[in-house]
């Protein structure tokens, strides 16, 4: 519990000014109202502010040091209040319960200033309201990078759920958020629309032959010969494995045998366009296509590329078929 801090003539500029709250002001501005507030003593682990209660006071560490929890108190620190660093004051001025869980760290005794002794102190000194002001602005400035942060964590994580991280092609879960909004598209604007699975053949043997790493490089190569060869508007995305899938917009059956043409042989090292560390290794490809049938949609787009990736492989692979 708080009980009575007696303030006396020990009390000099020089403790005053190790107080964030309290530099550069005279002693005597604040003293009557320093003697109307109150000491309390915190043990190690002691709770002392809460998003779930009501806060009326600024608590200043006068020894030991406090931890600052956002979402529970069982989440690492995200800051420490050492000696001289107050908390509380964004909950006065903001009218709310506080923001985040405030736990002594260790042993720790701490000046109790109620709010309306605060408004008090800010009349008395100018250098007390600029002070407080500054610390104001040091916690909107905090709270903007760790919201920063945040963003940019959520941005990260967003991206790894969408984006697969080896090719950077689109993940199969985007593919089926993204393919149906585009057939979409076409199918009300009375557009063609085709797509391409396209395949690494004998993809396991590779693997077997040069290991995991050249694979795993062999894989990244040829989603690079997908970007270089599709259109800015066509969707790609890896399906799964050594498998890939791309959404061509407004494009016929023969325009898309036509792309898929030009990818197998620029995987295979045939064309100037060739990525050169394919032309070190065997990859090649086999790929299906197939066009959007009336009242067709993803599911069925999907199946018709699939059955005509299997046509080119058991036509001998490295090949185009629709």
């Amino acid at each position: 519990m708080p009980h009575s801090l007696a303030i006396n003539s020990d009390y000099k500029r020089s403790l005053l000014d190790s107080l964030e709250l309290f530099k550069g002001v005279a002693p005597d501005d604040v003293h009557a109202l320093l003697q109307r507030c109150d000491r309390r003593d915190l043990a190690a682990g002691e709770l002392l502010l809460s998003p779930r209660a009501r806060n009326e006071y600024v608590f200043i560490v006068l020894s030991g040091s406090l931890n600052v929890h956002v979402g529970s108190p069982d989440t690492p620190p995200l800051a420490a209040m050492n000696v001289g660093a107050c908390v509380g004051e964004m909950s006065i001025i903001e009218d709310l319960d506080p923001s985040a869980f405030v736990i002594a760290a260790e042993e720790s005794h701490l000046l109790v200033i109620h709010q309306t002794i605060l408004w008090k102190m800010v009349d008395a000194s100018h250098n007390f309201a600029k002070n407080l002001l500054v610390v104001l602005s040091e916690r909107v400035r905090s709270h903007n990078r760790v919201i920063a942060d945040s963003f940019g964590e959520l941005k990260k994580f967003e991206r790894h759920a969408t984006t697969d991280a080896l090719t950077n092609l689109a993940n199969r879960h985007t593919m089926h958020e993204m393919f149906p909004v585009e057939i979409q598209r076409c199918v009300e604007k009375e557009k063609p629309a085709s797509m391409m699975m396209i395949d690494v053949d004998n993809f396991k043997q590779f693997n077997d032959m040069f290991g995991h790493i050249a694979g795993d490089r062999a894989l990244s190569a040829v989603s690079k010969v997908l970007r270089a060869q599709c259109r800015p508007r066509d969707l790609l995305a890896r399906y799964g494995g050594d498998e890939f899938a791309v959404l061509l917009p407004d494009a016929t059956i023969k325009q898309a045998l036509i792309i898929g043409e030009r990818v197998r042989l620029a995987v295979s090292g045939s064309t100037a366009e060739s990525i050169d560390s394919l032309i070190q290794i065997p990859v090649r490809i086999s790929l299906g296509v197939a066009e959007l049938s009336d009242g067709g949609d993803l599911d069925s787009l999907t199946r018709a590329a699939d059955a005509a990736l299997y046509r080119a492989k058991d036509a001998g692979r490295d090949a185009v078929s629709d």
